[in-house]
């Protein structure tokens, strides 16, 4: 879900919501203000969706809280508004624009890379999991790619929704990019956008086997994570949460003293004309060796974190957490995917008594973070994964609305 203003954060804050359904109206209309009828409305990240009628009108119901409203026409760009439900129907009109094609569009030479981006593109956003492999992007002509040479740097934007075909879960999801990137220098993946689930059409047995796979691709998942956080049930649904405390390198000197003596030492092979020997502390390789080491040792703590001291209470319908270091979060229910234990760079290190359990850490960038009872974030940019949540992509996403079945939630 799409970063929520503060000022929108604290209004929310100040209302006593009831866990009831509120009606969000509206109209579609042109910039004429001519009504269009056949419109599809959509909420970002669920199932929930309806048609504008002959006039241009639309109802959904809608619980207390933050959503993104999509908007799609055929000739028209698509649209993304957000609106806050409180604790009353809310008006929300929405005027599309003309989806013309410029005739710069029509004349810009073919990349030749463009077929290698978009396998990028696909590898960091669909993802690589077996989940992944049975993905497929139905219209890849609509993205806009951008590839910065000098930053090495992968910018891909849409005005269109991209249409994913996932016959591993059974969905079909139309996704609004609002911006994609991939820096290959920090190996950082960044997206932020706007998706609607659609049920694909199967028989009996196909929907049985989709109904297990998302039941596999919910549980462990940042999703499920946040909403049994949300219900301080994180222990008792399988996950252990330690801390992964960075502490600094005591075999490397400060950066100062290392570029000193490279600088230095480099200096003095320049102006050799025979070789010379350093003694083996004192040589230009040693030095490099001291500037290669990490900056900092990662120690893990196996004591549990207290969700009590983790996460907080903002107002009836949003919670936060906050805390130092990384966290480390280990999903006790499930083990890893071959197909992830197989890729070098992934795993993240677990003590040798530990099994192989689904592990993921998560690091902040900006505090506190806001979430939801679905389990859903304010702030995509508010934190960074590594591991086995980073493995996981859209291939494997699930709608916000998504409800395992009761009797497995009564296990957990």
């Amino acid at each position: 879900m799409k970063s929520l203003l503060l000022i929108l954060l604290l209004f929310i804050g100040k209302l006593g919501l009831a866990q009831q359904s509120y009606v969000l109206t509206g109209m579609v209309k042109d910039k004429h203000g001519e009504a269009l009828p056949g419109a599809g409305v959509y909420v970002s990240g669920y199932k929930i969706a309806t048609v504008t009628d002959n006039d241009g009108r639309y109802n959904l119901s809608l619980k207390p809280g933050n959503y993104d409203i999509l908007v799609q026409l055929i000739g028209y760009k698509a649209l993304n508004k957000n609106v806050v439900i409180a604790d009353k129907a809310v008006k929300l009109d929405l005027t599309l624009e003309e989806s013309v094609t410029q005739l710069a569009e029509v004349t810009i030479k073919p990349d030749p890379n463009r077929e290698h981006y978009i396998a990028m593109f696909k590898g960091f956003f669909i993802g690589t999991t077996p989940n992944a492999a049975e993905c497929k992007l139905i219209n890849p002509n609509v993205l806009i790619i951008d590839y910065d040479k000098e930053e090495h740097k992968l910018t891909v934007k849409t005005t269109q929704f991209l249409i994913i075909e996932n016959k591993a879960l059974g969905y079909r999801i139309k996704y609004l990019l609002n911006n994609f990137e991939y820096d290959s220098k920090t190996r950082i993946i960044y997206y932020e956008g706007f998706p609607y689930y659609e049920d694909l059409k199967g028989s009996a047995r196909r929907k049985k086997i989709w109904d297990q796979k998302r039941i596999t691709a919910y549980l462990g998942s940042p999703q499920h994570f946040f909403r049994s956080l949300y219900h301080q049930r994180a222990t008792e649904e399988g996950f252990i949460i330690n801390k992964l405390m960075v502490r600094p390198n005591p075999d490397k000197p400060a950066d100062s003293v290392i570029n000193a003596n490279i600088k230095r030492l480099t200096k003095m092979q320049d102006g050799l004309t025979r070789t010379l020997t350093f003694t083996s502390g004192d040589s230009l390789s040693y030095w490099i060796k001291k500037k290669n080491l990490p900056n900092g040792i990662s120690v893990l703590s196996r004591s549990p974190v207290i969700q009590d001291t983790l996460v907080h209470e903002e107002n009836q319908s949003v919670k936060k957490f906050n805390f130092t270091d990384q966290l480390y979060v280990v999903y006790t229910r499930e083990r890893e995917d071959p197909a992830y234990a197989n890729r070098i760079g992934l795993s993240i290190a677990r003590p040798l008594d530990m099994p192989d359990y689904q592990i993921s850490t998560v690091t902040l960038q900006v505090v506190p973070v806001y979430f939801y009872e679905n389990g859903s974030i304010y702030n995509p940019r508010s934190m960074l994964y590594s591991g086995y949540w980073a493995w996981e992509k859209i291939a494997d996403s699930v709608p916000m609305d998504y409800l395992p079945p009761a009797s497995l939630e009564g296990k957990n």
